[in-house]
């Protein structure tokens, strides 16, 4: 009786008769030689018919054989230099579960919006699937990451009273006859948590109703947020370098045949190595301007100004001390300057931008009540975080990191729609 086996676990079979559950995903033929082309979602094999060597049932079974159609497929696992996987397959036996018809994605090309469409379906194809391995992996990363360096995960609440930053692009629901929002940030429940257990992190999904159609933009995305209790900025910064350092070599060392399969030049991931180079934003506005840039001192970085500075380095770049006037009310000014803050964006190379932004956040109750009257945040719906400040108030930061966006950098994507199994942005609420 032959074994039931994974294409992934071929290598631990040769020479042994398996089972295998599968879908065509191509096949051609060659006279009395028929050469399937099997997937089954942990990798890709080869199988060979050979009409002398099955029975006539097996044949006409290979024979009749669809795009996407489905089976057990009975045979000899050897090994074959020759084949992407090492291995190939010599048939014995071959059951159809369904024959398709008609499979609406062919080898052809399609348009994106028919893709997206048939998101479904596309996923099935073999660079889809590659990037979700290397998704899965980012997010076992992650967690291996902060959990081997002390950290707590906490899951925040979906449903807020308010945002992180205001209910400005926020959606709007009701909670029963209050308003509430979808959560476009779990962090300043973190810094509760964090005031609990020293360090944490949160993994889910944030909402954001921006109107954006960017390929770096998403309505629903994932963010992983790490807080810290007795960290100041600079230990911050060693954090996040260490971690995205952790989180690159992590796929490099387990999705080499992915990163190939996608086509990703892994030589450049390669030199993601900790330290990152730094620049402050005094700095960045200095080289945006001699490059015929024309942004004054105060003003946020766009897309193309991000890609500028990026492209002067071969690892992501921290850039640091922004104006107050441009980021949130929480973070802590410079005591050496008030008017920037302690804060950085992380900036992806190959014109990938900002994949993480973080901080030190205020910790002084009165200068964080100031900040309130500024921004004209209500007193009571933010209480219990003025609460943090009152009862045992200590240095702490935290950064946050968009999956997606790590996922595209990482993979060489384009856009991306491509780096979550069902995008949700402006215009496509299906599948």
């Amino acid at each position: 009786m032959a074994n039931k086996t994974v294409i992934r676990q071929v290598n631990e079979h040769v020479g042994e008769a398996v089972v295998i559950g599968s879908w065509l995903n191509n096949k051609r033929s060659s006279g009395k030689i028929q050469f399937l082309q099997l997937r089954d979602g942990t990798g890709y094999i080869q199988a060979v018919v050979v009409k002398s060597e099955v029975s006539e049932d097996t044949w006409n079974n290979a024979k009749s054989l669809t795009q996407e159609s489905s089976m057990y497929v009975t045979g000899i696992i050897r090994e074959e230099p020759r084949s992407q996987s090492g291995f190939e397959m010599t048939v014995t036996e071959l059951e159809i579960l369904h024959l398709t018809d008609n499979y609406p994605i062919t080898p052809k090309e399609h348009g994106v919006d028919f893709l997206m469409d048939h998101r479904h379906l596309w996923l099935r194809s073999s660079k889809q699937r590659a990037i979700m391995v290397i998704r899965a992996e980012i997010i076992r990363a992650v967690q291996q990451f902060f959990d081997q360096n002390g950290f707590t995960l906490v899951d925040p609440p979906i449903l807020t009273p308010t945002s992180a930053e205001g209910t400005t692009n926020l959606f709007h629901t009701k909670y029963f006859e209050e308003d509430a929002y979808l959560t476009q940030s779990g962090q300043l429940y973190m810094e509760a948590a964090a005031m609990a257990l020293g360090k944490v992190y949160s993994f889910g999904p944030t909402f954001r109703a921006e109107k954006s159609k960017t390929r770096r933009h998403l309505i629903e995305f994932w963010m992983i947020e790490p807080e810290m209790a007795f960290t100041d900025h600079e230990e911050s910064l060693k954090v996040q370098e260490q971690f995205i350092s952790h989180v690159v070599q992590s796929v490099l060392k387990n999705c080499r045949t992915e990163l190939e399969a996608i086509g990703r030049d892994v030589s450049k991931l390669e030199q993601i190595q900790a330290p990152f180079p730094r620049i402050t934003y005094d700095e960045a506005i200095e080289f945006l301007n001699s490059q015929d840039f024309d942004i004054p001192w105060g003003e946020d970085f766009g897309a193309p100004h991000e890609t500028a500075i990026a492209e002067r380095y071969d690892k992501p770049v921290f850039i640091t001390h922004y104006p107050a006037g441009i980021k949130a009310f929480y973070m802590k000014p410079d005591p050496n300057r008030p008017e920037v803050v302690l804060c950085a964006d992380m900036i992806a190379p190959e014109g990938y931008g900002e994949i993480i932004g973080g901080s030190q956040r205020i910790d002084d109750p009165e200068l964080m009540e100031e900040r309130f009257k500024e921004h004209s945040l209500s007193a009571e719906t933010y209480q219990w975080y003025m609460d943090l400040r009152k009862y045992g108030s200590v240095p702490h930061s935290g950064f946050g990191l968009g999956l997606e966006r790590t996922v595209a950098w990482i993979c060489g994507l384009d856009h991306v729609r491509e780096t979550i199994p069902f995008p949700r942005t402006l215009y496509r609420l299906y599948p």
